[in-house]
């Protein structure tokens, strides 16, 4: 393991002395999530149950990595290795929106990770815990667990094997049973759903032989809204004033202030299906493939499509890349992971490359999708790089383009994702607790961020969970990466 810096310029990812208090269990018990787990306890009781609950002086924030055969959870801060769950299968990792829980995209539906890390509010302050990553026994079924979108404190899970639709406030994803809207789409299909501020349902349309468009439904799931101009639905991302994008083979379509426009790509054939937002720009980065006959396209253009203008930009970029190498920074910077291996920050509104961040050797995109390859995933400042051909990981400042750690691991990365360990949107003070006790402490104000994807996430993720164009559970139906 390498650190290059002992400084960070946002929530502390980088390594500071940090007081832990162990809390008896009592304590985790009145102050825990959601109630209606298994048999009545929460899946936070459950993981408190097995360890023991300290008190931080500051955010801990946390990165999952999938391996063959498992998932290891790590310290974002010193990469050290927390946890090591094994699971066997192919497994996918989606951000919850909470800042502690993940969904892993599993045999038999959604299983929720609680990575072990959180931040209680407490008036204007926030109180930080850690625990051992669990991999609860909480589960959302679905014959093909699909996306996984959150969106202001809300969550939408998508079945591709039945079309349903399941939302649910952040905050509540423990507990199976509180899902407060479901939907189930007229043919099942590779798809998306997010629900926006309103109450209102963006879903995509399709089966199981073709993805069509997109439908817009009231919060009665009343139709408002519809475009049949969308060949090859895929992949969603927001973008601020809570515009949606969704990817099709000839462009994208814009839903935003109740209306849908199509943005027509400048080729006959332009497929955008993988899209990384940022509620902080109203642009939005994808990916761009122009080759309809490849078996395995390697592009070298990313797209740029403005929700305010509906218009799309091309960026040439000095490599290909793949579908895991899109996200987002913090503050809606545009980050696309080459083959050259070279972080690239791209000037949206001037749609050219700003600056080329080294990060590791040139590499080669995979036949396969599922086959690892290096993945980008953004985190409180910080982007952080897996390699599989060296099992390592790395994270780059974005703004200074320092890596400032580096760590080896013991099993070859795939998946990538994390938590923020922070307060997120939808969060709850705790009741019951006397805030008098805590006079006179000195409390940490500090907070993370967290993209999925992600976002994650709405990168969420996104997505990262959209790979390759034959047709699979969780991804295209062509043959990319």
């Amino acid at each position: 393991m390498t650190i290059t810096s002992p400084a960070r310029r946002r929530t502390g990812l980088r390594p500071s002395l940090a007081l832990g208090v162990a809390l008896p269990l009592a304590f985790l018990t009145a102050c825990s999530g959601s109630e209606g787990a298994t048999d009545g306890a929460t899946a936070d009781e459950t993981t408190a149950a097995a360890a023991e609950v300290t008190e931080e002086s500051a955010v801990k924030p946390r990165l999952a990595i999938t391996y063959d055969g498992g998932i290891q959870v790590l310290d974002a801060t010193t990469l050290e290795v927390l946890e090591d769950i094994e699971l066997a299968g192919f497994n996918r990792i989606n951000g919850a929106g909470d800042g502690r829980h993940l969904y892993v995209s599993t045999t038999g539906g959604f299983q929720v990770l609680d990575a072990g890390s959180w931040a209680e509010p407490h008036g204007d302050h926030d109180h930080y815990y850690s625990t051992t990553p669990t991999l609860t026994d909480v589960m959302f079924d679905a014959e093909k667990p699909g996306h996984v979108v959150n969106h202001d404190g809300r969550t939408a899970l998508f079945d591709d094997g039945t079309g349903k639709i399941v939302v649910l406030d952040s905050a509540d994803l423990v507990d199976p049973e509180v899902a407060t809207r479901e939907y189930t789409t007229p043919s099942a299909h590779h798809g998306v759903a997010v629900e926006l501020s309103d109450g209102s349902l963006v879903v995509s349309e399709g089966t199981e032989d073709a993805r069509t468009g997109i439908r817009v439904l009231d919060a009665d799931d009343q139709e408002i809204a519809a475009n049949d101009d969308c060949p090859g639905v895929h992949g969603e991302a927001m973008a601020s004033d809570e515009a949606v994008v969704i990817g099709c083979e000839t462009g994208a379509v814009v839903y935003r202030d109740g209306e849908i426009t199509k943005v027509a790509s400048p080729d006959a054939y332009g497929r955008i299906g993988n899209q990384a937002g940022s509620e902080e720009s109203p642009i939005v980065l994808g990916d761009y493939k122009s080759d309809p006959d490849a078996d395995l396209e390697r592009p070298t253009r990313v797209s740029l499509i403005d929700t305010r203008t509906a218009s799309l930009k091309l960026v040439d970029l000095p490599s290909s890349y793949t579908f895991r190498s899109l996200a987002r920074g913090d503050d809606g910077e545009a980050l696309v992971l080459g083959t050259d291996g070279q972080l690239h920050v791209i000037d949206e509104e001037a749609g050219s490359i700003e600056r080329s961040i080294p990060v590791i050797d040139e590499w080669e995109e995979p036949e396969e999708w599922q086959e690892p390859r290096p993945t980008v995933f953004v985190l409180d400042g910080s982007a952080y790089v897996t390699d599989p051909a060296t099992n390592s990981i790395h994270a780059v400042d974005i703004e200074t383009g320092e890596v400032w750690i580096s760590a080896e691991l013991t099993v070859t990365p795939n998946e990538l994702n994390g938590v923020s360990g922070a307060a997120e949107e939808g969060a709850h003070e705790h009741e019951g607790e006397d805030h008098a006790e805590h006079e006179g402490e000195e409390h940490s104000h500090e907070e993370g961020d967290e993209h999925s994807h992600e976002g994650d996430d709405h990168t969420h993720d996104d997505h990262d969970h959209e790979g390759d164009d034959h047709d699979h559970a969780h991804d295209e139906e062509t043959t990319e990466g």
